[in-house]
Order: structure tokens, then C-alpha cells, then sequence
């Protein structure tokens, strides 16, 4: 559980909390609890206790999280889907490369011509604005999901502690040599595992993922927003509108019907795939797994939970599921299905930091200080 966010500072009187998060608290009006105390000895052994098993750790409550201000990402300017990177950037794809080009010169063009037809009086202004908009979100979202880790699991991960619990034995990427979290996937392009891996996308040149899928489904959806948004606009004008302030410039009608072709395919393209990231959603069940399990005839033995939405988009607030920025998680381990030694080392010091300020006001219980954990950008 690793964010990159300062602690906040000061502290409303009343209650302990963090004084930025009781403004904004109070001015979206919602109602967030972020204590959290785990009342798990990671010192205890078995040997020394007549090998009786410690008692597993109390479950957090929905809505208790606790912060961690460490960033275990890289930092050098380099890139690359290698773990030591530090932007990630596939670039062993030369298809997925010229794919992914591909799609901002068609958003490009599509944009170019809708400022033609605005130039030559042919649509309102307002319109081609909106237009612009549009295609200035999805090539953020394309460019987005392009450029971020899609989960990949690191080479010190490590089983959840539930998951030790559950299963003495765990399953074993035998070409990264790593522990492989569940629903995980190694991808032979980007050549690394990745956590709730859908499919390896060549228009994206990246893998679709636990991190990344929120800004996938932002391109989808605005793409699609674009393309039926200029298929109604041409439409409108075709066989709606007979005045000739309707008509097209003789230059421009020819971009605007090539352009009516990309947006049919763009259109059909993306509403098979919202459907697909829907189901599986939905389904728990990604495109990979749902193409495994029909080979073997196992779809109805399936016990896959759906995805919460909150593991897609976060829990930062519904104002930032529109734009293309990293989503916070509530519990970020569980999301991405592992652990690090180091976070786990973290979680033992904050712990004993909770466990001393609380003894300090005198409780000598749970500590009331506020915690809140995210995904490191």
C-alpha cells in the first residue's frame, strides 16, 4: 500500500483529523473514516510460542486506510517496461508502435477537418468546440494509458498475508521468476507479468491492466462519444437541413466523407469493445481468462467475483472518474493481488507509530490518527 502523497498538516481540534480533509469533506459532503490500527505482531514466532499459530489480524472496516508516503518507483529518466525504468514505454512493438501513431493521426485528422467545416461557416462554432474537446480527452486518455504501468508485478513481490493464510503453496511466473498474484498474466511484448491483465492492446502499444484500466475505458468512451457525435452531426446536415447555410465548402466535403467511413468503424470498433470490458467487469472474468476457459469448456464452473468500480476508478471522488489521472485505491495490495517486503516493513513501523501515539493520549487503544492509501504515480 504505497502513496506519494505528503502527509497533510494540521489537525482540526475536534475530531484529529487532517484539516484539508475536513474542508473537503465538508465541501463535497461526504464522510470518509481514514484511521487504521492492525493489531498483528509481525515479530511473533511460532518457535518461541510453543508453536502456536498468532491469531490473524483483525479485518479493516470499509473506509479505514492508512497512509504511506514512500515511493518505491524509479526515478531515472529512462524508458522502458524493465523494472529499474523509469517511464513506461513499450518500444519492442514496432506493429504496436505504428498502430498507436496511427490512432492520433486519425483523431488528429478527425479534429483538423471539424475545425474546417467550423472555419468555413459550415457547423456553429459551439459544436466544433465541443468536438475538439473531445478528441483532446481521448488522445489524453490514449496517451495515458499508453504511458502507465499497467500493474506489473515486481521482482520482490510477495503474497497478501490472506492469501499465506488461504494457500500454503502459490503459483510461480516461470519467465520472470517472480510470484504470480492471481488473474495475472506474463505478457510476451512488454515482457513482464501484470496484475488483472485483460489483453495486451496494439492500438494502446501497452497492456490493458489493474492500473491502467480505468484510463482504457475513458479512451473508449470518448472515443465512441466522438465518433457517434460526428455521425449525428453529418447526419443532421445530409437530411435535416436543407438551407445552403448547410452546405459544406467543396474542399471540405471530401475530408468529411472519408471522415464519415473512419467514424462508422471507429464507432463499431468501440462499442464491441465497451461491451467486452463491460462483461467483463461484470463477470470478474478478463478477456484472456474468458478466452481460456471457452477453449476448455470451464465458463460455468467460473467463481470470479465482479470488479468494483472503486478498483477501477478509485476512490477519490466521482469529479475524477472523467479525466485520465491515476486512481487512488482504498486498499492497494488487494487490488493489485501482492505485496512488498518493504510495505510490509512500512506497515509494521506505522503500526508502532499508531500504537505509541495512542499510549501517549493516554487510550492506549486503537490510535485515532488518519491515514489514506493510493497507487504511486
Amino acid at each position: 500500500m504505497v502513496a506519494n502523497r505528503k502527509k497533510e498538516i494540521g489537525t482540526s481540534s475536534s475530531s484529529g483529523r487532517p484539516l484539508l480533509r475536513s474542508c473537503l469533506d465538508s465541501a463535497c459532503g461526504c464522510q470518509i473514516d481514514f484511521s487504521e490500527y492492525l493489531e498483528y505482531d509481525f515479530s511473533y514466532k511460532e518457535s518461541r510460542n510453543g508453536g502456536k499459530p498468532q491469531p490473524p489480524p483483525r479485518i479493516r472496516p470499509p473506509g479505514e486506510h492508512y497512509i504511506d508516503t514512500h515511493n518505491d518507483e524509479p526515478w531515472s529518466f529512462s524508458f522502458g517496461t524493465g523494472e529499474e525504468k523509469g517511464i513506461w514505454m513499450n518500444s519492442g512493438d514496432q506493429a504496436g508502435s505504428i498502430m498507436a501513431t496511427l490512432v492520433w493521426l486519425l483523431m488528429t485528422y478527425s479534429a483538423v477537418t471539424v475545425t474546417l467545416l467550423t472555419v468555413t461557416e459550415g457547423i456553429p462554432p459551439v459544436l466544433g468546440m465541443i468536438y475538439t474537446l473531445l478528441c483532446a480527452m481521448a488522445l489524453a486518455c490514449h496517451a495515458k494509458t499508453s504511458l502507465s504501468d499497467p500493474g506489473s508485478v515486481p521482482r520482490a513481490a510477495v503474497p497478501q498475508e490472506e492469501q499465506r493464510r488461504e494457500s500454503p503453496s502459490h503459483s510461480m511466473c516461470g519467465q520472470c521468476q517472480t510470484f504470480k498474484p492471481p488473474m495475472s498474466h506474463h505478457c510476451r511484448i512488454c515482457n513482464r507479468c501484470v496484475s488483472r491483465m485483460d489483453h495486451h492492446c496494439p492500438w494502446m502499444n501497452n497492456c490493458v491492466g489493474a492500473a491502467n484500466l480505468k484510463h482504457f475505458i475513458l479512451f473508449l468512451i470518448y472515443t465512441w462519444t466522438c465518433a457517434a457525435y460526428s455521425l449525428v452531426l453529418f447526419g443532421w446536415n445530409y437530411f435535416f437541413c436543407a438551407d445552403e447555410d448547410c452546405t459544406f465548402h467543396v474542399v471540405v466535403i471530401h475530408l468529411v466523407r472519408a471522415m464519415t467511413f473512419l467514424c462508422i468503424g471507429a464507432f463499431l470498433f468501440t462499442s464491441s469493445m465497451l461491451m467486452n470490458v463491460t462483461y467483463g467487469l461484470m463477470t470478474g472474468i478478463g478477456t484472456i481468462d474468458r478466452l481460456k476457459k471457452k477453449a476448455t469448456n470451464t465458463m460455468s464452473q467460473s467463481d470470479e467475483e465482479p470488479i468494483a468500480l472503486k478498483d477501477v476508478f478509485g476512490i477519490a471522488g466521482f469529479h475524477t472518474w472523467p479525466f485520465p489521472i491515476d486512481p487512488v485505491f482504498d486498499d492497494y495490495d488487494r487490488v493489485m493481488g501482492y505485496s512488498t517486503p518493504q510495505r510490509l516493513v512500512r506497515e509494521q513501523q506505522f503500526m508502532e507509530q499508531a500504537a505509541a501515539i495512542g499510549g501517549q493520549q493516554g487510550g492506549g487503544g486503537a490510535s485515532s490518527s488518519k491515514w489514506n492509501d493510493s497507487h504511486p504515480l
